[in-house]
This record gives structure tokens, sequence and C-alpha cells, in this order.
């Protein structure tokens, strides 16, 4: 098979969740620009009406859903509409996934399961809709984006976050173990620190933010949604006709350097 055609996705149909977002939006283009079909969907109207023109602006059949993937019911719909519009799913990307932070000592119980529902049991309900449809096909790509606090842990109030992300890396795990004899591949892309306007802001407001990142990131420097393009589509493709189960670190080597380790042009070393 040739490079080409082993990331080519043309006749291909993706879903792609939060697609309105950074990470979302950088991961419906690459699969665009590859060839695919796409159901994007996000809470935001507006984001998603843009990027579609966009996609569609390059001969590409792109649907939009807007809703909230923590809505059983409104996940259903947006399945239906898939079955209606598309017929199939090849590839389902979780990338949607709010979250409420507070100390642990003080969270709000309703908090912590608002943060584990939207992270870990809504992406699950997503799962088990497309699973369901890729097992009949016998084929099938599911993605979700975790985090690196899935992993390690991160402080800073983020405990009901990094225990969602925990069970997104288990449930891809379990997943594949379930599916992938069946021809379902189930991945996870681990992410570091990634900068969007949110983080971006924080670190403005408060400089040390930025310098604590890049001290765990041997790399020398934080990422940028084009990083996570490469990953998207290899594990969409079947260029990982054979990788499945996998936690794939999108960090720039933060998880593999020891926390009291250090590194080259390290900040304040």
């Amino acid at each position: 098979m040739s490079i080409d055609k082993m990331f080519d996705l043309s006749g291909k149909v993706a879903l792609v969740t939060g697609a309105a977002g950074s990470l979302g939006s950088a991961i419906a283009t690459v699969y665009a620009d590859a060839g695919a079909d796409l159901l994007l969907v996000d809470i935001d109207g507006d984001g998603l009406c843009r990027l579609a023109k966009e996609l569609e602006g390059a001969g590409h059949r792109v649907c939009t859903f807007v809703g909230s993937v923590g809505d059983i019911r409104q996940v259903t719909e947006m399945f239906e509409l898939l079955d209606r519009e598309f017929g199939k799913i090849d590839i389902l990307v979780n990338v949607a996934g709010p979250t409420k932070c507070s100390k642990p000592e003080e969270v709000d119980f309703a908090d912590v399961e608002y943060s584990m529902h939207h992270i870990a049991t809504a992406r699950f309900f997503c799962c088990q809709q497309a699973g369901k449809r890729m097992l009949a096909a016998c084929k099938g790509s599911i993605i979700s984006i975790c985090s690196v606090t899935g992993i390690t842990a991160n402080g800073r109030s983020h405990m009901a976050y990094s225990m969602g992300m925990a069970a997104v890396g288990q449930m891809t795990r379990e997943l594949s173990t379930e599916w992938s004899g069946r021809g379902v591949r189930v991945n996870a892309i681990v992410c570091g620190q990634i900068t969007n306007k949110s983080l971006e802001q924080r670190m403005e407001e408060d400089p040390r933010l930025r310098k604590n990142f890049l001290r765990g990131i041997p790399m020398g420097r934080l990422g940028v949604n084009d990083d996570i393009k490469g990953i998207a589509l290899l594990l969409a493709s079947d260029a990982s006709s054979f990788i499945t189960g996998a936690l794939i670190p999108l960090d720039g080597g933060n998880l593999a350097k020891n926390a009291g380790g250090s590194h080259p042009g390290m900040p304040e070393f």
C-alpha cells in the first residue's frame, strides 16, 4: 500500500465532538484534507457554522449537530442524524468534555458528578452508539482525547477532571480489549499543555504558570493545535491498522520526564 493510500480517508465518515473548539477543529480540518466526510458536533452553533463553511469549500460533505454530548437524549438524536445523512460511521473522535474544578476538600459533589459524567460516562455512551454501528460493519476507529492529568496528578484543584480523564484511559483499554478482535480499534491521545485562548489568558495573568509548564516539557515549548493533526490522522487511518488500546502521549516529553529531573533550557535551573 502506498503512503498516500495509507493515510487516505476518502469515502469514510468521521464524527467529531467538540468540533468548534481548538483541538476539535484541527482534527476535523485534517480529516477533511484527507478526504473524509464529517458530522461536526458542538454546543457552539456559530463556531460550527464557520468551520462547516470552511470545510465545505474544499468540496467535502459536512453536516453539523448543535448540542451537548452530556445530554444522552441529544446524543441519541446526533446518531439518528448520522444514520439519516451518512448511513455509517468509520471514525469517532471524543473531544468534548467540560469540567468543573475546585479544591478536593471544598468541591461540591454535584460538580464531581458533572465532571465524571461529561468526561467519562457521556463519552462512553458515544462510544457505545458508534461501536454498535462499527461492530455491525466489522470496522472502525474510536479516538478519545485524554490528558496527562489522567495519568499523573496535576494539583491546582483538578481532581474531578483528573478522575474523569483516568476513566477515559481505562475505558480505552477495556473497549479495545472487547472490540479490536471484531474490527474496531480504540485508542486515546494523551495531551499535555496545548495552548488555547483560555490557557493563554491564564498564563498572561500569572507568568509563573508558563514557566511551571516549561519546566516539565523537555521539548522546550508548549503544544499548539496543529500538533494534534498528525497523530489524529494516523489513528483514524489504515496506517495504524495494528495499533489499538494505546494511550499515546502528545506532550513534548512531559510524561517521560521524572518530576525531579532536569533538561537543557529548563527555566530557572
